[in-house]
């Protein structure tokens, strides 16, 4: 049986269709029109790419029985969580629920870490990141700062997947140049719409993915980045005082949100080396990994729970650098206070600007003209900077969320652009014809 061909917009991915009395090739649902040669060209190049292919290699060893005989294994029967201990720590309580937590035995077959960045910030620095947090969030409570109670501090060496790779491979943008112009009694815009290519290598160190399913993998992406020039080859008495979270996500479960990570980062580095188009977005990739390996290494976090209205509420703090994260409620009361006296305020003086510039634009002034500006500037328009302003300290209360792309973890002049094209693809002419000033 023989196989259909279906030919793919460029525009909007649909199916294309061909116009006996253009002579070219239509989509019925964005009314894009080409050339059979620009259509021939594009599915050409998206039959020829190759899907992303992004795999890891990973080194491991195990605890010596020497390290095995100093380390003990607690079980959270709330939670679930396990966690490694050294041999002194006798009873504590779970860091992630704040039940107790019991020993249930030596540990034993686990993987043993290849890197460890120590802690460099005691119990005492926490307090005062966490007041230095606080006091710069604008719609908090007062009274949250006030009343919210710590309940419990724990410092914790959390486990992290690290990746290390090479990226080679080619990225697709669209792109569009606008042109207004007038044309008679015709406003113009003309668009034209291009595939942007960019080809190259380059290269992220370091991309940490936390191998704990108990802590929130967005809270721990929050209080990135790790330095880590920092690490050390572990050594089990690293963990003296304090505890270590026991992975239980392996690499190849971790290995996804890598990928996610280093193809976002590759796209955005690639995309940075584009100028002059409007409205630049990513179309298809075709990418692929190597020079890939894989760590296990323990980073020092800082967990502090605080309660407050009979809500927990918990921040993870960098132990190496000192970043505070966490969500916070929000005062109400405070948001409406600085929306409406915002808007008071920025829309009243931008009325009066703008009634008085109306009223003398008239052949002769009046309060009434004046009014009428004063009115639809400020009801129109009053509201924007309010708004901007508003969502900007709302957000800042909900600094928690994943990281995109792999920014901080990109190899310094790795970037190698080897493939730069723009291909012209189709334009479109609007025309809005100019209405008389005339009466």
């Amino acid at each position: 049986m023989s196989k259909a061909i279906e030919y793919k917009c460029p525009n909007c991915g649909g199916p294309l269709q061909f116009d006996s009395h253009s002579q070219k090739i239509v989509c019925p649902y964005c009314d894009g029109e080409f050339d059979i040669d620009t259509v021939e060209n594009y599915n050409k190049e998206l039959a020829d790419a190759k899907p992303d292919e992004m795999n890891w290699k990973a080194s491991s060893s195990e605890y010596t029985e020497e390290e095995l005989s100093n380390l003990s294994l607690y079980h959270c029967d709330s939670c679930g969580a396990e966690i490694i201990a050294d041999e002194n720590t006798s009873a504590t309580t779970c860091p992630f629920c704040q039940s107790p937590v019991i020993l249930s035995g030596r540990l034993s077959g686990s993987l043993k870490p290849d890197y460890v960045i120590p802690f460099q910030y005691d119990q005492a620095s926490t307090q005062e990141a966490l007041a230095k947090f606080l006091k710069k969030k604008l719609f908090l409570s007062k009274h949250f700062k006030q009343e919210n109670k710590i309940a419990e501090v724990k410092g914790l060496y959390e486990p992290f997947w690290v990746f290390n790779a090479d990226c080679a491979g080619r990225v697709n943008f669209r792109g569009e140049v606008v042109r207004k112009y007038r044309e008679g009694d015709y406003r113009v815009t003309e668009t034209k719409y291009y595939r942007i290519v960019r080809e190259g290598d380059i290269g992220f160190d370091h991309i940490p993915v936390d191998g704990s399913s108990t802590m929130p993998d967005d809270l721990m992406e929050s209080i990135e980045p790790f330095d880590f020039e920092g690490a050390r080859q572990f050594n089990a008495a690293f963990l003296a005082g304090h505890l270590s979270d026991k992975y239980d996500v392996d690499k190849d479960a971790c290995a996804p949100r890598a990928n996610d990570r280093v193809k976002e980062g590759t796209i955005d580095k690639f995309a940075s080396t584009i100028n002059g188009y409007e409205n630049l977005r990513y179309e298809t990739s075709s990418l692929r990994l190597y020079n890939t390996s894989v760590y296990y290494a323990l980073f020092p976090v800082w967990i502090l729970s605080t309660k407050w209205k009979e809500k927990q509420f918990t921040f993870g703090m960098n132990a190496q650098t000192g970043k505070m994260v966490g969500n916070l409620p929000l005062s109400i009361g405070k948001y409406l206070l600085f929306f409406f006296g915002f808007y008071l305020l920025s829309g009243g003086l931008l009325g009066a600007i703008g009634g008085a510039l109306y009223a003398n634009s008239q052949e002769e002034w009046s309060a009434s003209a004046f009014l009428f500006a004063f009115v639809i500037i400020f009801l129109g328009l009053g509201w924007i900077l309010p708004t901007i302003f508003c969502r900007h300290h709302r957000k800042a209360l909900k600094p928690v969320h994943k990281q995109r792309g792999a920014a901080n973890y990109y190899r310094d002049g790795s970037l190698n652009i080897k493939v730069r094209k723009e291909i012209f693809l189709y334009k479109k002419v609007s025309r809005e014809k100019i209405e008389s000033s005339k009466k």
